[in-house]
């Protein structure tokens, strides 16, 4: 356990949000020390603010978008400083500036995530400049120096990235290892514990919608870096792994589908699943050993890398001996699984060997402009905020109400004459998100960490009255706070109370009264915080999910129709289908996540949330079942799709349809003759019926002939008939719930 978290702990020391954390703690503490020892405290505290304002737009991406972000955020923050230092002189101007500046900055965020963190810098730099008690600096000078200090820190931010420019990808690809392992373990429980299968099913979904987070990011970083620096080594070896991963996450959303009927066939071999379970759980292990070896940039012999292989194969050779060569469904199944596990390792070990420079094949090279359709554009178009200036646009009610709770807890202070108020305010603009649940989480998060870091000041505070150690806990808990942030928001408060608590005691010498209006302010704008979302135009998910289930929906029917295509005509997998593909698994996690945010919203928000829960795994199943049909047809020599295969195609494409005009609530939906779909599955069923008897007939006339053509065949007739059944069912079942569903 202590050997645990001790490697826990050497992750974090690694990891880039401590790395980045120094460097921020560096760009503040160097100015300010600099500039208390030239005699001129304040300079170097605007500077500080500065780095602090432009630091959170330093997110991975391009060189050159990563720079401009910074950028902007300085001269928004540098602006906006002086605007408000100027109107502070006149409390009837401060108000109405407050709340336009604060709509507007908070608007910014249409334009995406990169956006929404430069337009923090703005707000943020509003409420810093009520803390702005200097009579030596005119706004002016501080507006500029605040835009220096962004640009200092930029510089530094632009070295450590020269020093470690592999340093973030490296951690990246290695949590993307270490989520895949753990989606595979949770994976493998789904085959035995039956009674936690919607728990696990749950978790599921959560894992896949991290996943979908660290692809898209791993995606762009890649595909930026190179069109930056062409076709290197590294660039290659890390497209290879990468691509290597999209492949396991859609292999192991693949295999096994139907647990109900592995369930049914092998209720008798338990102790077989438990085999089988092993080996996935093994195969998982794997790809958490090989995270560790990229993060901790380990290097293996030649010889350690061939036990390893050696390991892999003869895990393999225990199980394949438990497949008897009986044709019947029994064997199918856990044919298809062993398969499926095969090819697994098969990739593992294709990771292993690019990683030690083992695998000198080419990745397959788009050109630039298929290459682009992978990364997300964020579009900039001015006519982006005319479009979203009404109450359809959750950024649109978001903005306007942060600025009307801002107003109210700005007000609140100013009454009550609360000392350092702008507290309230910060809270605010810190906690507060679009949607309830997750302001709601922040709030109970950022109350909690305050409380806990104000008990453990105050304890301090008694220990020692001494004003170095206040320093030197102060710069470290400040660390330590940034490099929290996004990894556990609760710990980063308590580390936030502390540096706060810290710094100010070197400014007055009453420390507990800074304690005391700390956690006073800090509880009274996370109560705002969350009220304002719970009273003020709320977006709660049941408003929205709506759309989300028909983008789902269409995008699983988009990657049907590339599936199809791909049947007929073979070759080389097709741009479309990969895009089709990417798309049908970022909708899923998108309505994963929104079902998510559904659950913390209060009780009776909750609508339907059993029918919505199971909508969201019909589509989840019908994504699994899809991704096992396309891996099949990719990974196998087919033969030629039949006409029974089309009409299955198209009635589930019909009932897809239907769902989402059900969605829409449109009253005319469209006919598919029933007795059509039925003639095609007594085909299918003959056809594989057929191919068995020849199987038996050939097995019976010569046993030791290589039978592995027909096999094949038998193989593909079985899956392809029983996916597409399978598909049918799930699409009907999807149609019927989602017409009972009532949406609010």
């Amino acid at each position: 356990m202590i050997l645990t978290y001790w490697q826990e702990f050497l992750k974090y020391i690694r990891s880039t949000d401590f790395s980045k954390a120094m460097v921020l703690t560096f760009a503040i503490g160097s100015p300010v020390g600099v500039f208390i020892w030239l005699g001129n405290f304040e300079i170097g505290v605007a500077l500080a603010m500065g780095a602090l304002l432009s630091s959170p737009s330093d997110i991975p991406g391009s060189f050159r978008h990563r720079n401009i972000g910074v950028i902007l955020a300085a001269l928004l923050a540098g602006i906006v400083s002086i605007i408000m230092g100027y109107a502070s002189a006149y409390l009837w101007l401060v108000l109405p500036l407050l709340g336009i500046l604060m709509f507007g900055i908070a608007y910014l965020a249409v334009y995406g995530f990169r956006a929404s963190l430069v337009a923090f810098a703005g707000l943020f730099a509003i409420v810093l400049s009520f803390a702005n008690i200097s009579t030596e600096i005119l706004p002016w000078e501080r507006g500029l120096l605040i835009v220096g200090g962004g640009l200092w820190y930029l510089l530094l931010s632009n070295i450590w990235n020269f020093l470690n420019p592999k340093h973030h990808t490296e951690q990246l690809l290695a949590e993307c290892l270490e989520l895949t392992a753990k989606y595979l373990k949770t994976r493998a429980h789904l085959l035995t514990e039956t009674a936690e299968r919607e728990k696990l099913q749950k978790e599921l979904f959560i894992l896949q919608t991290d996943l979908n987070e660290k692809h898209e990011s791993l995606r762009n970083i890649l595909i930026n870096s190179r069109r930056a620096s062409g076709n290197s080594n590294y660039a290659r070896k890390r497209l290879l792994i990468f691509i290597e991963l999209v492949d396991i996450l859609e292999l192991a959303m693949a295999n096994p589908v139907d647990y109900n009927k592995m369930d049914e066939v092998l209720q008798e071999d338990r102790e077989l699943l438990e085999r089988f379970k092993k080996l996935i759980k093994k195969i998982a292990s794997q790809l958490d050993e090989i995270s560790v070896v990229i993060e901790k940039k380990k290097k293996s012999t030649t010889k350690e890398i061939r036990q390893y292989l050696k390991a892999v194969e003869e895990n393999f050779k225990e199980v394949r001996v438990l497949i008897s060569l009986e044709n019947n469904e029994k064997t199918f199944l856990l044919q298809n699984l062993f398969d499926y596990l095969e090819k697994q390792g098969q990739k593992i070990n294709t990771i292993v060997r690019v990683l030690h420079n083992l695998d000198t094949r080419e990745p397959v090279l788009l050109k630039n402009k298929e290459v682009s359709q992978f990364i997300t554009p964020q579009d900039y178009d001015p006519k982006m905020l005319i479009e979203n200036f009404n109450f359809g646009s959750p950024i649109f009610k978001h903005s306007l109400r942060l600025a009307i709770v801002i107003l109210v807890g700005f007000s609140i202070g100013l009454y009550f004459s609360f000392e350092n108020a702008y507290w309230i305010i910060l809270t605010i603009v810190v906690i507060m998100r679009p949607n309830y649940g997750l302001t709601k989480d922040r709030s109970k998060q950022r109350i909690v960490g305050t409380l806990i870091g104000a008990v453990i000041a105050l304890g301090i505070v008694f220990i020692t009255k001494n004003q170095v150690v206040y320093g030197i806990l102060g710069l470290f808990s400040l660390t330590l706070a940034f490099s929290l942030i996004q990894r556990n928001y609760r710990t980063a408060a308590v580390f936030i109370t502390l540096s706060i608590v810290f710094i100010y005691s070197l400014l007055k010498p009453d420390v507990f009264n800074v304690i005391q209006f700390r956690v006073i302010d800090t509880v009274l704008g996370a109560g705002l915080a969350a009220l304002g979302n719970f009273v003020l135009w709320p977006a709660w998910e049941s408003q929205h999910i709506k759309n989300v289930i028909k983008e789902s929906i269409g995008a699983n029917k988009k990657y049907l129709e590339e599936i199809d295509r791909f049947y007929h005509k073979k070759g080389t997998l097709p741009t479309s289908y990969k895009l089709s593909r990417k798309k049908a698994f970022l909708e899923m996690g998108n309505l994963s996540a929104s079902f998510q945010r559904m659950t913390q919203e209060p009780k009776y928000k909750q609508k339907e949330l059993a029918q919505l829960y199971k909508i969201v795994g019909l589509n989840q199943t019908f994504l699994s079942a899809l991704a096992s049909l396309g891996t099949f047809i990719q990974n196998h020599k087919t033969t030629a799709a039949s006409k029974n295969f089309d009409v299955f195609v198209s009635h589930i494409c019909t009932n897809l349809e239907n769902a989402i005009k059900g969605l829409a609530e449109e009253e005319t939906l469209k006919d598919f003759d029933a007795a059509r779909t039925e003639k095609a599955a007594s085909a299918l069923l003959k056809t594989y019926k057929e191919l068995l008897a020849e199987r038996e007939n050939q097995l019976k006339e010569d046993p030791d002939k290589d039978q592995k053509d027909v096999q094949l065949r038998l193989q593909e007739a079985q899956l392809v008939s029983s996916q597409v059944q399978w598909l049918l069912e799930i699409s009907e079942n999807l149609q019927k719930t989602i017409a009972k569903t009532k949406f609010s």
